[in-house]
């Protein structure tokens, strides 16, 4: 399997941001790899963590874990992302964990599908991580980068949506 975990540094830095909105909340941890991102909110407090992963083994792995830990807080679906979003009848989600593989150039589909499928909360907030050196493109207005950083090659991200009433 070729996963990047998020390095433990902006996971820490991460749930830093999001402490004040994770419980109760109901979060979508697309392109999972190891499901890192979504195991923590669920350790957190998370209401649901969704994940979505194409890689059979990784959401295998996923689902082994949650059932270690005696999880019923989450579901885990395997296959192709964007063909997830366009299909699925999931959400509104509250939190989102979008972090596809940098080489693919999902992002910016990945965003849209979002804001087309009504997958996202009124106050949802976005955490999107990507190749620092690459900047941030095609990501739908209204979405509005409240914290970022870098470590080392990573660029990351927490968005909220702005829409209007």
């Amino acid at each position: 399997m070729e996963i990047r975990p998020t390095p433990d540094r902006v996971r820490e830095t991460l749930f830093n941001w999001l402490q004040p909105r994770i419980a109760g909340a109901r979060v979508l941890d697309l392109f999972a790899g190891s499901g890192a991102l979504g195991l923590e909110a669920v350790s957190r407090g998370a209401a649901h963590v969704t994940f979505v992963e194409q890689d059979r083994r990784a959401a295998a792995a996923i689902e082994d874990l949650a059932r270690d830990w005696q999880e019923q807080a989450v579901s885990v679906e395997s296959g192709d992302a964007l063909a997830w979003l366009r299909r699925a009848q999931a959400g509104p989600f509250d939190i989102v964990f979008l972090d596809p593989p940098y080489e693919a150039d999902l992002l910016s589909s990945a965003a849209t599908e979002l804001e087309a499928g009504n997958k996202l909360a009124p106050d949802a907030r976005i955490y999107i991580e990507h190749r620092a050196r690459q900047p941030l493109a095609g990501l739908p207005d209204g979405w509005q980068s409240i914290r970022d950083g870098k470590a080392g090659e990573v660029g990351y991200h927490l968005f909220s949506i702005n829409r209007a009433t």
